[in-house]
């Protein structure tokens, strides 16, 4: 087998392939045939096959995006015609991270196929003769007019100008036989991105590779990665930063991700939740109309301090159960928080909820209410209290947050799954705690 048909053959095999293919061979052989980078790099760092003049990577930090965006840019520079566009945020960010960082094109190995960079002409020359040109996403008009036959944008949701830099870059993508794009980016719902996702899922010639900073974890130091899981591990901005997840905003919704934010604590008066901490613990319950994989009983658990703020402590909703399964559930949850009330909606049950609740546990202190309005106008009120400042999450409830989230004003739901039964179960605990005033549309039975 040639040397070239080697190497053709690593780019598309896993790394535990690549591997074992390269028993044998020592280091200095594996990286001529390998070009060194093949040997290292995870299958999400490797050009994608098939016909695309885009390729989106969305990953969290720490994944290796702008590793992923050089080496591929390294690649393109061997062939002495090529021109390449590497576009950053800002002109700074381009020449510290794209270029002179840690992971960018001078630290390219070979050093003898490295670049040489001239800072005032903003120009990068390899020595096949390819040619590479620094823009910055502030000045969208420098790319007006501009021919490439590559191009690479890293974050490019922290782009300004976003559309009107990636139209110019775009319609300057015309030199050569295949002229194409690698776009890296830690994911936000801004008009670019979601553009580029909306042509992807409409198969419009984007390929998109997603990512999760833990990936990477054989390249980065164990005491970062526990510090930022504990820190941000399943809040809003983890799953952006962290899983690379794209979280939109529902337009009209009750609660926002900001909103969320805001009203999060890690602990309760200097100290982790407790149930000692609390006046009151109660169990909000949404019970599911039938039972099977996607049948989903609201389970949530809430407390009320002494100074009238409500704490939203656990998130134990469980799909998929038996009556006799997700009561054993509640009952597991109200023993686990010392709650003095299980909060059960009835419309879809009746009589059947309590007499299962019962049946589980005959002690637990159940209260039946029969809702007479919709789960998004049930929930308004309770959204107010989170706009207030009253209600707070003691960590994180992602399931649970992105229900709240999908929530509209007046009516509607526009959130994940069928019905939104966790937040329903939030709205009943909080109710129950936050005065007969403001909850309107319930009825005790």
């Amino acid at each position: 087998m040639s040397a070239a048909t080697l190497t053709a053959r690593l780019k598309a095999m896993t790394p535990e392939e690549r591997a074992e293919a390269l028993e044998g061979y020592n280091q200095a052989q594996r990286n001529r045939l390998a070009g060194g980078w093949y040997v290292r790099a995870r299958r999400t760092q490797i050009l994608p096959p098939g016909e695309w003049y885009a390729w989106l990577v969305m990953a969290g930090r720490g994944f290796g995006k702008t590793r992923t965006g050089a080496q591929w840019v390294q690649h393109a520079a061997r062939n002495g015609s090529a021109r390449i566009a590497i576009v950053g945020a800002t002109l700074h960010e381009a020449r510290s991270v794209m270029v002179e960082g840690e992971s960018g094109l001078m630290t390219m190995r070979p050093a003898i196929l490295r670049p040489a960079f001239e800072p005032s002409l903003r120009r990068l020359t390899w020595p096949s003769g390819a040619l590479g040109f620094l823009y910055s996403a502030d000045e969208p008009d420098s790319l007006r007019g501009a021919q490439h036959s590559h191009a690479w944008g890293d974050e490019i949701a922290k782009w300004s100008h976003g559309l009107d830099v990636w139209m110019n870059l775009r319609m300057g993508l015309r030199l050569g036989k295949t002229p194409r794009a690698v776009l890296t980016t830690t994911p936000r719902p801004v008009p670019l991105v979601r553009m580029l996702m909306d042509e992807a899922a409409a198969e419009q010639g984007i390929i998109v590779t997603r990512g999760r900073t833990a990936e990477n974890t054989a390249n980065l130091p164990a005491a970062f990665l526990a510090a930022v899981t504990e820190a941000y591990g399943g809040t809003r901005l983890g799953r952006q930063e962290l899983d690379g997840e794209l979280i939109e905003e529902v337009e009209g919704a009750l609660w926002s991700r900001a909103l969320i934010e805001q009203c999060r604590v890690r602990a309760v008066n200097g100290e982790e939740a407790a149930q000692d901490a609390f006046a009151r613990v109660v169990i909000g319950v949404d019970p599911p109309a039938g039972h099977g994989t996607g049948s989903v009983c609201g389970i949530v658990a809430a407390g009320l301090l002494g100074d009238g703020t409500i704490v939203v402590i656990e998130d134990a909703s469980v799909a998929g159960l038996s009556p006799e399964g997700w009561a054993r559930a509640v009952s597991g949850a109200a023993a686990r928080h010392g709650a003095d009330r299980v909060i059960a909606e009835v419309n879809n049950g009746g009589d059947m909820v309590a007499r299962v609740l019962a049946a589980v546990d005959d002690a637990l202190p159940v209260k039946s209410v029969r809702a007479t309005r919709g789960k998004a106008i049930r929930a308004e009120p309770v959204a107010a209290q989170y706009e207030a400042g009253r209600v707070h999450h003691a960590g994180a409830f992602p399931a649970l947050e992105d229900e709240l989230c999908g929530l509209i004003a007046g009516g509607g739901y526009e959130g994940p799954g069928r019905s939104p039964d966790r937040a329903d179960a939030l709205v009943w605990a909080v109710w129950e705690l936050m005065g007969k005033s403001v909850r309107p549309g319930v009825r005790v039975v």
